[in-house]
């Protein structure tokens, strides 16, 4: 870092333009849902055909994102930041000017593109701008940006495609996209490493391909339109890339993933911790809009009410977590929370006919708090005892795992729902209810054992992330 980069002005700005890159990403991901059948009028095709305009910007995603810890190291984080964010936002305008599904697809593709570089980039940024005591912080306040999208998006979507048109959805994010690329250009220091590796063509080959398979079938479990043996050979041939990318990154001199890093115990706890987590939590914003529509009656727009106190919950927790991380340690708070997150899962089996507003609104608040508490704290402590060259190779694992974690929570959830309504594909709502909660109930069970992964924590860990001042180990 370059001494005109190290005023506290700088350390000031550069979460407020993170928090912009990863406002536009977090906006775009629930902005799109509501505005999908009018989209799909618009462009004369068939509602459950745009089901590959919002499954391109995830996969794109999933295949990039390991790259990006290279890129960055090769051309510098402020380069790639600022040209991650452009690239975003000209595939929000070719999204926008899109005539037909192929364009869309092909835009969508190229917003992943961009967005598989933000996250990592700045989560990059910020371990190596602020010292450990301090990046617990910091990071909370990047988030917040993060709940505020899904917290207005799905309201937002609905006004615009009411009230302007369609293609607003997607060129909101221009002008936040060109805010972003001057902040950047003016504040973002420059990290580099002085020597960068070859990138490993092949790893990124067998790897991203594996992934993106992958994605794709998650994505497309529970339709009609694979039958079961195209979707166990293409899980057999996902399963057969990871392996053959298992190999080769055990031979190789700079794997793409530096699997290695698993070898440093809060690293492989907070990941595997991350991944086992979502497996439950990762399907509620799937449940819980059927449970309150099918089940419970209400109108799309009631429903999305509904769960806008979990973004609230979440932005208060992001203002706590600091304080309570240094208070209780990593340890304590992960085993306590992860518990009490499948309990409160469990809960949401009360939910019924009767039950009133006031007690959901409170469900959804608590849901909310705790859900925060938990992806903070795992989200910091990847980086608890990892260097400085570490961080980079490390974020990348971290998002890569973050967005596949987030789709097996959806396929496990959707999974058990389909087991549970026996195969019913249109239930009542007393059969949508019952089916509901005793996915409820299976998914907390889940939640809560995924708290004995956090047993193997020891009480100092992360402590100089939690800002208690012990030395790093």
């Amino acid at each position: 870092m370059t001494a005109s980069l190290r005023p506290e002005s700088v350390k000031r700005l550069l979460p407020w333009l993170v928090a912009v890159a990863f406002f536009m990403e977090s906006l775009d991901t629930t902005i799109l849902n509501t505005a999908v059948p009018t989209i799909a009028d618009a462009l004369g095709i068939a509602p459950l055909s745009m089901k590959a305009a919002l499954t391109s910007y995830t996969l794109s995603l999933a295949v990039f994102i390991p790259v990006s810890g290279w890129i960055a190291d090769r051309y510098g984080t402020c380069r790639v930041f600022f040209w991650a964010i452009g690239v975003f936002s000209v595939g929000s305008l070719l999204c926008g000017l899109s005539v037909n599904m192929p364009m869309l697809v092909a835009a969508r593709i190229l917003q992943g593109c961009g967005g598989a570089m933000m996250m990592p980039v700045g989560r990059i940024t910020m371990v190596r701008t602020f010292p450990r005591s301090e990046l617990v912080r910091a990071m909370s306040f990047v988030a917040i940006p993060g709940l505020i999208g899904p917290l207005i998006g799905p309201l937002a979507g609905g006004l615009i495609v009411g009230y302007l048109h369609w293609r607003m959805i997607f060129f909101v994010n221009l002008p936040m996209g060109l805010l972003g690329m001057y902040l950047v250009y003016r504040f973002m220091p420059d990290y580099r490493s002085e020597e960068t590796p070859p990138l490993d063509l092949v790893g990124l080959v067998l790897f991203g391909s594996g992934i993106a398979l992958l994605s794709y079938v998650l994505e497309i479990f529970g339709e009609h339109s694979l039958d079961t043996k195209s979707i166990v050979f293409l899980l057999t041939l996902s399963a057969a890339l990871l392996l053959a990318y298992a190999r080769h990154s055990a031979g190789t001199e700079f794997p793409l993933l530096k699997v290695w890093l698993f070898r440093v115990r809060t690293f492989r706890i907070a990941i595997l911790g991350s991944l086992a987590t979502r497996l439950g939590i990762g399907g509620m914003p799937f449940l819980l809009p059927l449970l309150y529509q099918i089940g419970l009656g209400f109108t799309p727009v009631q429903s999305g009410l509904l769960i806008v106190p979990q973004p609230l919950a979440a932005m208060t927790m992001k203002v706590l977590m600091p304080r309570l991380l240094e208070r209780f340690g990593y340890r304590q708070v992960l085993i306590v929370n992860t518990a009490s997150l499948g309990v409160l899962i469990i809960l949401f089996m009360t939910v019924g006919v009767a039950t009133s507003l006031v007690q959901i609104v409170a469900m959804a608040f608590v849901l909310g708090f705790v859900s925060s508490m938990q992806y903070t704290a795992i989200n910091t402590l990847v980086f608890a005892d990892l260097s400085d060259s570490e961080a980079s190779p490390g974020s990348s694992i971290a998002s890569t795992v973050q967005q596949m974690s987030m789709s097996f929570g959806v396929a496990v959830a959707s999974l058990l729902a389909a087991l549970y309504l026996g195969g019913e594909h249109r239930p009542g709502p007393t059969g949508m209810i019952a089916g509901i909660h005793w996915t409820f109930l299976t998914v907390g069970l889940m939640t809560i054992a995924t708290s004995l992964l956090f047993f193997r924590l020891h009480p100092a860990d992360g402590s100089t992330m939690a800002g208690a001042g012990a030395s790093k180990p």
